[in-house]
C-alpha cells in the first residue's frame, strides 16, 4: 500500500533534483530535494557561517519564489552540508531539503506544482549555485576530482 510519489525533474548538470510526496491520495505536501557535491573555491576560517549564510539566502529565494496560490508561507528547510569537513581539494557532499504545504486540494501530478516547483530550482539554481561565491557544485563527486 505505497501512497508515496516522486518525480526526477534534472534540470541542470550540476544538480540533482526531485520532487515528491509521501502520501499522494490525501495531498497536502511535498518535499524538494536538491543534491550535489560541492568543493570549496578558496580557503574560510569559519565554514559554519558560510554554510549558514547560504541556508538563510536559499530560504530568501525560496520564499521569494512561492506561488502563494499554491503553496503556504510556511516552509521547512534542512540543508545538509558538513561545514566540519569542508575543506581546499575535498569535495563534500550537499542535500537540500524543502517542505511545502498545499493552500488548497490540487492534484500531486498537476501542471501547476511541477511548473511552481520548476520555478523555484531555477531562482535557487540562479541565485545561490551559479552565483556562489564559495562553493563550486557538480551532480557528481568524480567530476570535481578530474576540476580539482
Amino acid at each position: 500500500m505505497k501512497k508515496g510519489k516522486s518525480v526526477k525533474l534534472n534540470l541542470y548538470s550540476s544538480i540533482k533534483t526531485s520532487y515528491g510526496t509521501v502520501d499522494a491520495k490525501n495531498f497536502k505536501s511535498l518535499f524538494l530535494n536538491i543534491q550535489s557535491w560541492v568543493s570549496p573555491k578558496k580557503e574560510y576560517e569559519n565554514w559554519s557561517r558560510v554554510v549558514s549564510s547560504l541556508r538563510r539566502d536559499m530560504i530568501l529565494i525560496i520564499n521569494e519564489s512561492l506561488d502563494q496560490e499554491i503553496f503556504m508561507k510556511g516552509i521547512i528547510v534542512d540543508l545538509d552540508l558538513r561545514s566540519s569537513g569542508i575543506m581546499m581539494g575535498k569535495r563534500s557532499f550537499f542535500n537540500l531539503e524543502v517542505t511545502l504545504y498545499t493552500n488548497n486540494p490540487i492534484e500531486f501530478k498537476s501542471h501547476e506544482i511541477r511548473e511552481a516547483i520548476k520555478k523555484i530550482i531555477k531562482n535557487i539554481y540562479k541565485y545561490n549555485i551559479i552565483q556562489n561565491k564559495y562553493f563550486d557544485f557538480s551532480a557528481t563527486k568524480k567530476e570535481l576530482i578530474d576540476k580539482v
